[in-house]
């Protein structure tokens, strides 16, 4: 159900306000230590916007009442699965649609808890905005930091760090104004930096949707008003063209017609940038060029197709083409590499160390790996690589992997889809970690070089 009301836009001179982007889908993901109230803050944001069925309040105000709480637990309005109701944290990623006179989001609500570290990784990592929570009477944790690396890593466009429990410090100015400071030098050390504090309070509603009297000190905009004005993902005409190829299609059997008995298409999405027909291609890693005949779609032929669009690309010459090859722009395409350095955010149980042969997933190309080397892992309070001869759960590090087959990789501060890649566990095709081609962490200083001793 959307939202039939909207907040005005803020008036402030707070860098933080900034245009419009109306009727445009931001992707968004929360994050924070345990008991910052990420959960209450969703259900607050989903109730005030009055983006919540009638019958799913009703269903939350007999729950809170069997528990004997006086009020709604907002925080049940996401806290689908029955082990997070009883124990009342969130474990897994939770997906809420919801939208406002001038936006629609997707929103990730992800755990807290250390231990699934992963969820929140997986959460943000396809986030435009994170909204990171901390608690204002404890400040910046071990966490929240971690968090904050993680947001760094990922490249996500916006952080805003809600200070929620605002009210449990007394609405304090200091305190808020202390902590905001502290967010923005840490966030500066791991390189972040677009980021915007603001005081909340999630339970009682202070600043979430509607503007708070209680502090009248803080003339920023509230929450919802914060993300609906944030501007999305880059224009597609500055993005070089990047096609990871899925399927390669061509009907065959006696009940294809003749008008596609030669049909050969590569189904794909766009990763970033644009396709028109006529443009000149190249097909990594094997370096053949060519041309697009045609752009097709369910709907029917197109001119041109642009990230994120799925669609089926003909090309004009009978090339070797074939799922996880990808296809570039033929006068900006990437070196292709079998070594790969960058960093990782570590979800094994088991320790990542020199000598590991595991999988590298990079778009759709899938090929053998060994680590040669863990270059260092980071420390969250100093912001910078320590000597390190693993990787242990949850860890951010370094790592130089060898790969069987070259990859299309580039550096992922420049492009973040065909930057990014998974270690994935060969023998139960788990996900072993989320990594991050060149320097991710460019601000973070880094441990010097040693030699490598594995390779394939």
């Amino acid at each position: 159900m959307s939202a039939q009301t909207t907040s005005p836009a803020a008036s402030t001179t707070d860098d933080a306000v900034l245009p419009s982007s109306a009727s445009t889908l931001l992707r968004l993901a929360t994050a924070g230590s345990v008991d910052d109230g990420k959960s209450t803050l969703v259900g607050r944001l989903l109730f005030d916007s009055k983006s919540v069925l009638a019958d799913q309040i009703e269903a939350v105000e007999r729950v809170s009442r069997d528990r004997g709480l006086q009020t709604a637990d907002l925080a049940l309005l996401t806290d689908g699965l029955r082990s997070e109701r009883e124990q009342g944290i969130t474990i897994d990623v939770a997906y809420r649609y919801f939208a406002t006179a001038r936006r629609s989001f997707i929103l990730a609500d992800c755990p807290g808890h250390v231990q699934y570290t992963r969820n929140t990784v997986t959460g943000a990592s396809t986030a435009d905005a994170l909204v990171l929570l901390i608690d204002a009477r404890k400040g910046l944790l071990e966490q929240t930091r971690r968090h904050l690396a993680v947001a760094s890593l990922l490249r996500v466009p916006h952080i805003v760090v809600a200070v929620n429990k605002i009210d449990l410090v007394d609405y304090s100015r200091e305190r808020y104004e202390e902590l905001a400071a502290e967010i923005r030098a840490t966030a500066a050390s791991l390189g972040v930096a677009d980021v915007h504090p603001l005081p909340v309070s999630a339970l009682v509603g202070d600043n979430v949707v509607d503007r708070s009297t209680r502090t009248p000190w803080y003339d920023g905009p509230t929450l919802l008003e914060l993300l609906e004005g944030l501007p999305t993902a880059d224009d597609p005409d500055v993005e070089s063209f990047r096609f990871p190829v899925q399927l390669a299609i061509r009907p065959q059997g006696a009940a294809v017609s003749d008008e596609y008995r030669d049909y050969r298409g590569y189904a794909g999405q766009v990763a970033s940038g644009v396709v028109r027909v006529g443009d000149r291609v190249v097909v990594l890693p094997s370096g053949t060029r060519t041309t697009v005949a045609g752009i097709d779609t369910a709907d029917g032929p197109l001119d041109e197709a642009f990230a994120p669009q799925s669609v089926t690309l003909r090309l004009a010459d009978d090339v070797d083409v074939s799922r996880g090859d990808l296809l570039a722009a033929a006068d900006d395409a990437p070196e292709v590499t079998q070594d790969v350095e960058g960093m990782v955010a570590w979800l094994g149980d088991a320790p990542l160390r020199p000598g590991a042969r595991l999988l590298l997933k990079h778009t759709t190309r899938t090929v053998k790996a060994v680590v040669r080397d863990v270059v260092g892992r980071l420390d969250l309070d100093a912001a910078e690589l320590v000597p390190a001869e693993a990787l242990a759960l949850n860890d951010i590090g370094r790592v130089r992997l060898r790969l069987a087959s070259p990859v299309a990789a580039e550096e992922y501060v420049v492009a973040r889809r065909t930057g990014a890649f998974l270690l994935i566990d060969a023998h139960d095709g788990g996900t072993l970690a989320a990594g991050m081609v060149g320097d991710a962490l460019a601000a973070v200083r880094r441990p010097a070089s040693r030699p490598a001793q594995y390779s394939i």
